[in-house]
């Protein structure tokens, strides 16, 4: 299973864009603050370990600690009387569980190095947490050695701690530009996608409808610019349709007119075979005619829409083909309607039944109900089709026998009317190869509510 983690609307996009500059953002803050804080940690407790050092160095070497208990004394008596102030030939002993500071051994001693105090060693211990006597006094006592002049000098001091207070502040901070970028940034797409998704329904729909209602303008001026272009490009389109349609209809009268009269002269030619030929084609040129004229006219048309009971409706077309001597036959024609134009849908069943009965032997017609649509499906029994057919014999003129002859079928348009007319009433039409053998011709609306 694939996982798209990059959204595909517009309002995803902006708002996981800007969630995750923000995620980086706080990420690296975060990372300049707990720097922060460490170089403020070791400043404090540093400089001042560093200053009680230098402090015991001059001390030390004005002889300040004569008189003084002696600092010479064991590391057991240390531990038990431990001090601020340790002077020492040998190394100081570390406390059980103590906890080795190498940041602050390396941050004292480049103090003490910019301070012309040479120390041959630093070491810091971090003392292990104990109930805390005084509550206003936050921090970890830390032991700070040097070795400076062959003598260990071993001081005490604080180092701050507060992570968790750190951490909890950017919490907080991150949540809140959350909310304060997030919502804005949420409603301004959503203003702006609003327009978009009616823009997008409007694009999808059959221009053969010739539903040119303009498009409200809304939102950003991106957008009511783009909903302008769009409101004039469909006013266009649906100029041109109508162009067409009265061209057509000139046409198709302009054509049936000379064919008729050229029927009548025909009737006077004496050959009664020459004018039998004669009539077939001026018969096959009217039904080219009629079938051209349907195609282009498929989605337009005065006939208004109402529901079809489809189970009356196919078993009158299988009872008018197998009076006419076709096997032609109801399935199982289940109880539903559909929103159509009645005469346009009855054209594009013709069309099915015709070619299921001429190339597959016979048609089975069966209608079922599916989630918000209904399926009519006319079967046959032929050899099936190829993917490549299947692919190309929904285009007009193409047909599945190679030859123009309406002897042997049709002129290629049936499908193709058949096609725009489901189309043109919100539906599909599909071939489908059955697995046994036969081919299903499925035409699926939208139930009628």
């Amino acid at each position: 299973m694939k996982i798209r983690l990059w959204p595909r609307s517009l309002i995803g996009q902006l708002v996981f864009a800007v969630a995750l500059m923000l995620f980086v953002a706080q990420a690296i803050n975060f990372a300049l603050l707990v720097r922060g804080q460490k170089q403020q940690t070791l400043a404090h407790g540093g400089g001042m370990a560093v200053a009680r050092i230098i402090d015991a160095v001059d001390r030390d070497r004005r002889g300040d600690f004569r008189g003084a208990p002696d600092p010479r004394r064991s590391a057991h008596d240390e531990r038990e009387n431990p001090r601020k102030l340790v002077i020492s030939d040998r190394p100081v002993a570390v406390p059980t569980g103590a906890v080795r500071l190498p940041e602050l051994s390396d941050y004292v001693a480049d103090l003490l190095n910019e301070a012309d105090m040479q120390a041959q060693a630093v070491d810091a211990w971090a003392l292990p947490q104990r109930p805390r006597l005084r509550p206003n006094f936050p921090g970890r006592t830390v032991i700070v050695s040097a070795k400076i002049d062959n003598r260990y000098i071993a001081v005490r001091s604080r180092i701050q701690t507060g992570g968790n207070r750190l951490q909890g502040f950017l919490v907080w901070q991150t949540l809140s530009l959350y909310l304060l970028l997030l919502i804005p940034i949420m409603v301004i797409a959503w203003r702006a996608a609003a327009p978009l998704r009616d823009l997008t329904r409007a694009a999808r729909s059959n221009p053969a409808l010739r539903d040119a209602t303009p498009i409200e303008e809304e939102g950003p001026s991106d957008v009511r610019d783009l909903i302008i272009a769009f409101n004039a490009y469909r006013g266009r389109i649906a100029t041109m349709l109508s162009d067409k349609d009265r061209m057509l209809g000139a046409v198709g009268h302009d054509l049936r007119t000379p064919l008729a009269s050229l029927r009548v002269r025909v009737e006077q030619v004496d050959d009664d075979a020459l004018r039998d030929k004669m009539v077939a084609s001026i018969e096959e040129m009217a039904a080219m005619l009629t079938d051209i004229l349907a195609l282009a006219r498929s989605g337009a048309g005065t006939e208004a829409r109402e529901p079809v009971a489809l189970r009356g409706l196919v078993e009158e077309l299988a009872a008018d083909y197998r009076e006419r001597g076709k096997d032609v036959t109801v399935a199982a024609a289940a109880d539903a309607a559909v929103m159509a134009r009645p005469l346009l849908l009855r054209r594009a069943l013709r069309n099915l039944i015709d070619n299921a009965a001429t190339y597959g032997v016979c048609a089975r017609l069966s209608v079922e109900r599916a989630a918000g649509e209904v399926r009519i499906i006319v079967s046959d029994d032929g050899p099936g089709l190829t993917d490549e057919q299947i692919r190309t014999l929904i285009e007009p003129f193409a047909r599945g026998e190679g030859s123009r002859n309406r002897a042997t079928g049709g002129s290629g348009l049936g499908l193709s009317i058949a096609r725009d007319i489901a189309e043109g009433e919100g539906g599909t039409l599909t071939l489908v190869n059955r697995a046994d053998c036969g081919l299903d011709a499925v035409m699926a609306l939208p139930t009628a509510t």
